[in-house]
């Protein structure tokens, strides 16, 4: 390990520009990531002093396609991004574990004492006990650490900012407790975890899997004991695309009860057939017995079941044009599944609030800044919808008119420019 001031040196003499650049991918980003670790650094020591340390990374995740199907056990696209969760810890005496995240206060939790504390629900420090929980009860070793994190996983923008965090935090105690030796899927089933039991917010295993895993992955989840997880390289540059990314800037409060509805409708209509989930019913039971299951289920339970079953087989359809490097195959596959999500999914704006509708106005400026036709372009609903963001790929050309028509809607800075992460919780340095 290095001491927190021999590492400020070595990044202050470009020394690690290298494996920052591995990392985030962007030469046009590299002072500022510089700066972003030299920063983080220096809150660390004012905070628990210069001593050694080690730095993680953990990265923010892009949804290509199978929204809202990871709950069902089904298939999905997804990658990691180069906007990052930081964490700079070092080891402790004792059981304690002391975390700072950005401006907030020093969060303290005794290791010995991993109990679920509903008081706790929805908060930071219920993340950082279910990680805990989730390690120790897979049988692998947490002890004490002081730990700062910065994150520019924005909150609420669908890039899984909380999926990031956990997977951070995952990545520290696996680092400083275990050799590395916890898999980047088990990393991944702990976030879960935390987030699902501790943090008390129903979600799928799609989001930590990208953070995780990294990269561009396709994941079948019919079993989600032992997920089957397979890079799949997308060069954009091939395609002659980028990767933007729009905060809507919508709001997500109050909006539990539409996200928590999409996998309980899915799973009534999965009941009808004597099942827990979508997958383990066939769209043919489903046709043949629409008439019967829209008397009970109601027709929007009917066409978000409808929507899981062409999204899990459109998934391997893109997957399939993006190893053929077809560009035309895969854009038509993205239109499609954002279609989808609109039309059957219903996951653009939610019903109880019909005034504000951020994503379906992106999506109408995204149509016409890229000329409605598609050759310049497609764009999508990202992630979890109803607020947020909206996804698209964008000829390389049309990427500076696209940007400043996403900004002049939303604000300056809104769009932003990403690229795919080679890799997902790692040890930086």
């Amino acid at each position: 390990m290095n001491t927190i001031s021999v590492l400020t040196d070595k990044l202050s003499g470009h020394n690690l520009d290298s494996r920052l650049l591995d990392i985030c991918r962007d030469a046009e980003r590299l002072d500022h990531e510089r700066s972003r670790y030299i920063g983080a650094l220096k809150i660390f020591a004012d905070t628990f002093g210069d001593k050694e340390a080690v730095v993680f990374s953990a990265p923010g995740r892009s949804e290509i396609s199978g929204n809202h199907t990871d709950h069902q056990h089904g298939r999905v696209l997804a990658c990691s991004i180069n906007r990052d969760a930081i964490a700079v810890a070092s080891y402790r005496d004792d059981r304690f574990v002391q975390v700072m995240s950005g401006d907030s206060g020093i969060i303290r939790i005794d290791t010995d004492d991993l109990e679920i504390d509903t008081g706790d629900y929805g908060t930071t420090k219920s993340l950082i006990r279910g990680v805990l929980r989730g390690i120790a009860d897979r049988g692998y070793k947490t002890g004490g650490f002081d730990c700062y994190i910065t994150s520019e996983v924005l909150i609420g923008a669908g890039l899984s900012s909380s999926a990031a965090f956990e997977t951070v935090i995952g990545a520290v105690v696996n680092g400083l407790y275990n050799d590395s030796r916890i898999t980047d899927v088990e990393i991944a089933q702990v976030g879960q975890f935390a987030e699902n039991v501790f943090f008390g917010k129903p979600c799928g295993l799609m989001d930590q899997m990208a953070c995780s895993v990294g990269s561009l992955v396709y994941i079948d989840f019919e079993d989600p004991k032992a997920p089957v997880v397979e890079r799949v390289e997308l060069d954009l540059d091939k395609f002659g695309m980028s990767l933007c990314i729009t905060d809507t800037k919508g709001s997500h409060s109050d909006l539990t009860a539409d996200y928590a509805a999409v996998p309980e409708e899915m799973c009534r209509v999965a009941e009808l057939f004597g099942k827990s989930y979508l997958r383990e019913v066939s769209e043919d039971e489903l046709i043949a017995k629409i008439a019967d299951v829209r008397g009970v289920c109601g027709d929007r339970a009917v066409l978000r079941a409808l929507h899981f079953f062409e999204e899990n087989k459109r998934v391997v359809q893109i997957a399939e044009a993006i190893r053929k490097e077809d560009r035309n195959a895969f854009m038509a596959g993205i239109k499609a599944s954002g279609d989808s999500s609109y039309k059957y999914l219903q996951n653009v704006y939610t019903t109880h609030d019909t005034r504000h509708q951020n994503i379906s106005v992106a999506l109408l400026m995204s149509d016409l800044a890229l000329g409605g036709s598609g050759k310049s372009g497609v764009s999508r609903v990202h992630g979890g919808g109803f607020a947020g963001t909206i996804q698209a790929f964008v000829d390389n050309g049309a990427v500076i008119g696209y940007k400043e028509s996403m900004d002049h809607v939303f604000g300056v800075g809104s769009c932003s420019v990403l690229k795919i992460r080679r890799y997902g919780g790692i040890r930086v340095v």
